[in-house]
């Protein structure tokens, strides 16, 4: 089991992204479980209409991408409360993160699972945080 963020996700959405690390990541979820904060919906979502309504992405590739996701053993956490905000302000401060990308961080902690990102800045917060990276994500 992993931690998944948005960047890896959206890599497997646009053809100008695949590589074959977003697709070895893509090919553990084949016997293997990721886990993602609750903000990764809300990211993942946007990222999709934004490449929309810029063309990027047809709404019947929106809609195979989002099947695709819905077959792959991806859990939400859901154990994210107000009582969270404190570490998630104190990573994001000490990392530099948006509180999206601390919450990335905040889940492996917590979780004591490694990160799959493609994000550079999240990846170095990683190493910074000594969180591991899933072998695939940016180093």
């Amino acid at each position: 089991m992993f931690v998944l963020d948005a960047s890896t996700t959206l890599a497997w959405a646009f053809d100008d992204e695949e590589s074959p690390e977003a697709a070895a990541l893509l090919n553990r979820l084949e016997g293997e479980s990721a886990v993602v904060p609750v903000i990764w919906t809300l990211e993942v979502a946007n990222a999709l209409l934004a490449a929309e309504r810029r063309g990027r992405i047809s709404m019947a590739g929106v809609s195979r991408f989002l099947e695709l996701l819905q077959r792959l053993a991806i859990r939400i956490d859901r154990d994210s409360e107000v009582s969270t905000m404190p570490a998630l302000l104190s990573i994001a401060r000490d990392h530099h993160l948006s509180i999206y990308d601390a919450s990335y961080l905040h889940l492996c902690s917590r979780s004591q699972l490694p990160l799959a990102t493609g994000d550079h800045r999240l990846s170095e917060a990683a190493h910074a945080a000594n969180v591991p990276l899933v072998s695939g994500s940016i180093d």
